[in-house]
Parts: structure tokens; C-alpha cells; sequence
């Protein structure tokens, strides 16, 4: 590659660093900059440097793995370099964790499993609030009514839930009007 091309700056990209320990920097590239060029051209920047040994990528998850010289000033030069070709360090979520995402996945995997083990007869959109009626019902049954034991907050929570849930109104519909 020529210097030509690793000195052509790109419009920043959104870096966030996952882990930071000697000699070792792991880095997650924003869902928009994960493309295989970009990905190429830092990954050879990096391993121009000297005090770089080996960089790693993965372009599906945007991870960068920069393994460097464990010495005083290394990860310096190491974050300058990135800075150089218009990487900027922030917080890199865009709209969930990565936590949520994959308790996401998860929860439509098994909705998935038990729509395929039922035949499509059922799913977790009908278990879940099936199991809450099911312990509402046996509340019920054992405690009784309990009107005068039910909190102010609850019930104001319920008026809230229904209304907005009959009225199909849904917030990201009112997001994209006003957007």
C-alpha cells in the first residue's frame, strides 16, 4: 500500500475501547465504520508502527485486537496513530449495549425454538404474559382480592399501560412525526 492511500483521511470513525492491558488494546469499530477497506488501511497503519508486533480484526463484530510493545510511551504512540487517521474514542452503543443486544438475541432465539417445538401453536409472546395471568389468578386465589392492598402507583401504571396500549399509539411512531 502506499503512503498515498494510509495518509487519505476519512470522516471520523467511532472507536470505543473495550480493553486496555500491557501491550494489549482491544478496540470496537461503530456498526456505520465497519467497512473491509477502512478495517484494511488502519490495520496496516498500525502494523507500520514499531512498536506494533500484531493487529488482529474482526470486520463482523468491528474488532480491532492491537497487541504492542508493552514499554513506557507504547500505547501512546499507539493512540496517536489512531488519532492520526481520524479515530475518535466515545461511547459507540448507538441506541443498546451490547448486553441488551445479546439478551435480545437470545429471547428471540428461544422464541424462535418454542414456536418450532410447538408448531407455531404458540410463542414467548403468548407464554410470558399467559405465566403472569397464571400467577395473578393463583394470587388471587390465595390472598383474595386485596383491593385495599394495592399501592396508588400500580394502579395509576395500569391506567397509563392500557390507555396507551388500546389507543395503539406507540412510541416510535410519535418519534418518527416529529423527527
Amino acid at each position: 500500500m502506499d503512503q498515498a492511500t494510509l495518509k487519505t483521511p476519512f470522516k471520523p470513525i467511532s472507536t470505543k475501547i473495550v480493553s486496555n492491558t500491557p501491550g494489549r488494546l482491544r478496540l470496537r469499530i461503530a456498526l456505520s465504520d465497519r467497512q473491509s477497506r477502512k478495517m484494511q488501511i488502519i490495520t496496516s497503519v498500525l502494523k507500520a508502527q514499531p512498536n506494533v508486533s500484531q493487529v488482529s480484526t474482526n470486520i463482523q463484530h468491528g474488532s480491532i485486537l492491537i497487541s504492542h510493545s508493552a514499554k513506557e510511551g507504547s500505547l501512546e504512540n499507539v493512540l496517536a496513530t489512531l488519532h492520526d487517521i481520524g479515530m475518535i474514542f466515545a461511547d459507540i452503543t448507538e441506541g443498546s449495549t451490547e448486553a441488551a443486544a445479546d439478551l435480545s438475541s437470545a429471547v428471540v432465539d428461544l422464541n424462535k425454538r418454542v414456536e418450532l417445538a410447538t408448531d407455531g401453536a404458540v410463542d414467548l409472546r403468548f407464554l410470558f404474559p399467559l405465566g403472569l395471568s397464571t400467577l395473578a389468578v393463583r394470587q388471587l386465589l390465595i390472598q383474595g382480592l386485596q383491593l385495599e392492598a394495592i399501592p396508588w402507583y400500580v394502579l395509576a401504571w395500569y391506567a397509563f399501560d392500557s390507555f396507551i396500549k388500546l389507543h395503539g399509539t406507540s412510541y416510535t411512531e410519535t418519534s418518527d412525526e416529529s423527527g
